[in-house]
């Protein structure tokens, strides 16, 4: 078949706590084999918090890969199996310590699909009512405001850098108008 790869083989890896590593086999439709390095992982989702003053609620956190903190709006990571609305229901509450009270989904992102299975699902949301914060006992950040109009020239301005955070700000911005 044109533009696929048939899976012949699949080994674990590495199995860590948020990722597992495979090195399949693949046979490719000029007959002849590769190897594929794949990171498997549960996906995650992400809410552009929208409040009444158009403002958008952000996370700044350190990110140890980059060694720096980085400007984002609330994420989390989907446990196997889990419906992606009700962790951004539960990562919105947990990280800003809002609940809202409309949310839509504004699609869903590959952010590395050369060797990742990783979907981010985006959602934006409104009718915001403040609740309680509830940080995993690993997890340091400070919430802050920025308004949507500023926040979309930061994106492009390159100053917000995490490519979901980009993504679902330009998405919530076309779709308000």
């Amino acid at each position: 078949m044109h533009l696929d790869e048939k899976t012949l083989e699949s080994t674990l890896a590495f199995k860590g706590t948020i990722l597992e590593i495979y090195k399949d086999t693949v046979l490719l439709e000029n007959g002849k084999t590769a190897l594929r390095d794949v990171v498997r992982h549960p996906g995650g989702v992400c809410v552009v918090a929208l409040n009444e003053n158009n403002e958008v609620y952000f996370v700044k956190q350190f990110r140890y890969p980059h060694k720096k903190a980085l400007l984002e709006i609330p994420a989390g990571k989907l446990e196997w199996g889990e419906d992606h609305f009700e962790c951004g229901k539960r990562e919105l509450r947990e990280e800003t310590g809002f609940t809202a009270d409309e949310f839509t989904y504004l699609g869903c992102l590959f952010p590395t699909p050369a060797y990742d299975s990783e979907v981010i699902h985006m959602y934006l949301a409104k009718g915001l009512h403040k609740a309680e914060q509830d940080l995993d006992e690993d997890e340091f950040l400070d919430v802050l405001t920025i308004p949507l109009d500023e926040a979309v020239k930061m994106v492009m301005n390159n100053e917000i850098e995490d490519a979901k955070t980009q993504l679902a700000l330009l998405k919530a911005s076309v779709l308000l108008g």
